[in-house]
């Protein structure tokens, strides 16, 4: 039975524990549905490291997400010391630059719990929020591309606290995972971090089942060769 890092993981839980900020990231929530949505659906003798963090033990022929999008080589100095890992990624150049550094790597676009997202569509009667990691995103808040009227959820928020923050209005700011979860609720999105995501039309609904059925297909043209 292949073995799991994930957010049980004993070192993961003593770092989350100092946390001052940030203890509901999308890492978080996106590493706990994996496990529970994904794993059961794939067959693999490898293990798997869903968090991809630099405390953590890793195992060698291990499967690990990666969640950072920049700054790879300083973020990911360990993943050379282990034998045959393969990189999940979801972000192009993030792929590009595992590719230039030799390692086996699968795009997979990020995906969401889409049934349990969807019970938390409301009425839409407000204008316009962002939402997102306000303590990672500071400098691009006060960016000019972001209204100055806009709606910002409270530091901090549990994932269904922030979708029933989300769920009333008609338009969000958002990139990633918060992007697909309030294209569910229903709202239309804006651009957030014009030089990185300047088309809101690069988010597409991708739910948990679908994307593990992409991860199968990836994972057996790797383990074919």
């Amino acid at each position: 039975m292949s073995k799991v890092i994930g957010i049980d993981n004993a070192q993961y839980r003593g770092y989350r524990k100092v946390f001052s900020s940030g203890k509901h990231n999308g890492a978080y929530y996106y590493a706990k549905e994996i496990e529970k949505n994904m794993l059961p659906l794939i067959k693999t003798d490898r293990d798997w490291d869903l968090l991809g963090m630099r405390f953590t033990a890793h195992y060698h022929r291990s499967i690990i997400f990666i969640h950072h999008c920049l700054d790879w080589d300083k973020t990911y100095p360990w993943i050379a010391k282990l034998k045959d890992p393969i990189l999940v990624v979801s972000t192009k150049p993030t792929l590009e630059w595992a590719k230039s550094k030799g390692y086996k790597a699968i795009f997979l676009p990020l995906s969401i719990d889409v049934d349990y997202v969807s019970q938390f569509k409301t009425e839409k009667t407000k204008k316009a929020c962002y939402a997102g990691n306000r303590w990672a995103f500071k400098k691009e808040q006060e960016d000019k591309n972001l209204p100055k009227d806009l709606d910002f959820p409270p530091a901090d928020l549990e994932r269904e606290e922030l979708l029933k923050f989300i769920a009333p209005y008609k338009e969000c700011y958002a990139i990633g995972r918060c992007a697909l979860e309030a294209m569910v609720l229903g709202c239309k999105i804006k651009p957030f971090l014009m030089d990185r995501y300047p088309d809101p039309k690069y988010w597409k609904i991708l739910s948990n089942q679908d994307a593990a059925k992409i991860l199968q297909e990836e994972l057996d043209k790797i383990d074919r060769k």
